[in-house]
């Protein structure tokens, strides 16, 4: 499976334009099986007040990824934006398959509170994964990655790959770069971690970085090999050695 990361910052609030830069980064990505995109790419994090940014019930978003997936016949996890849906505001992550289906909607469920996310957003509450080409792919965002029983459970539902858009400050690279090694060899799974301020990247479940990004707008590449994955499993299964009375 060929991983494309679509890297950039957004211009805060200039929403047409990050449309813009999306939409020419999905088509340089386009010979992709999965493109990902950064957290709040449409609007940059975060514009206020959200709500006079917020995508209502994803409207737009859901038909700019459904025709370009289904253009280029490509999966697209649609990083995330700011989407106004029952009287809330959410920061929720789309995901288009091939044919130009929405195949699954994921809500960030833990909030920022440094960045007092939690006084704009809705929590999400439930682990959301989806099937791309036969691969059971499972979508946290940003801040998720630092908690592990999160992880935990997107791994247990069976998730072989877990995709993470971010809008990572630089200034905690050191502690995201363990994160995601981490989160990768405890759970034995792909980590793919998109970030608009840059140094995205690619971890295998040894923790090894297969792709790393620069600072700039990019696109980064690598081509996944789920057979690593079943050796690695079929060598040292963790969740099956997984102590129940421990755990629970």
């Amino acid at each position: 499976m060929k991983i494309s990361i679509a890297q950039f910052k957004s211009t805060l609030g200039a929403v047409d334009e990050n449309f813009s830069t999306a939409s020419r980064l999905i088509e340089s990505a386009r010979n992709s099986d999965v493109i990902l995109l950064p957290e709040l790419w449409s609007t940059g994090y975060y514009p206020t007040p959200v709500e006079n940014f917020a995508d209502i019930d994803g409207t737009r978003t859901i038909e700019f990824l459904c025709a370009a997936a289904k253009k280029f016949s490509v999966n697209i996890i649609g990083g995330s934006v700011i989407v106004a849906d029952g009287g809330k505001i959410f920061n929720r992550c789309h995901v288009a398959n091939r044919r130009g289906e929405i195949v699954a909607t994921y809500d960030k469920t833990h909030l920022f509170s440094f960045a007092h996310e939690g006084d704009v957003f809705g929590a999400g509450n439930q682990i959301v994964t989806a099937e791309l080409d036969g691969v059971k792919c499972g979508v946290a965002i940003c801040y998720d990655l630092r908690f592990p029983e999160f992880m935990r459970k997107i791994a247990l539902a069976g998730a072989e790959i877990i995709f993470v858009p971010a809008a990572w400050s630089l200034k905690r690279l050191t502690p995201r770069r363990v994160l995601t090694k981490a989160r990768a060899i405890e759970n034995q799974v792909y980590v793919v971690f998109a970030n608009s301020s840059g140094i995205s990247e690619v971890v295998n479940p040894l923790g090894e970085v297969v792709a790393e990004s620069g600072r700039d707008t990019e696109i980064l590449s690598a081509d996944v090999n789920f057979s690593v994955r079943t050796k690695i499993i079929a060598a040292m299964n963790l969740l099956a050695d997984r102590n129940f009375f421990v755990d629970s």
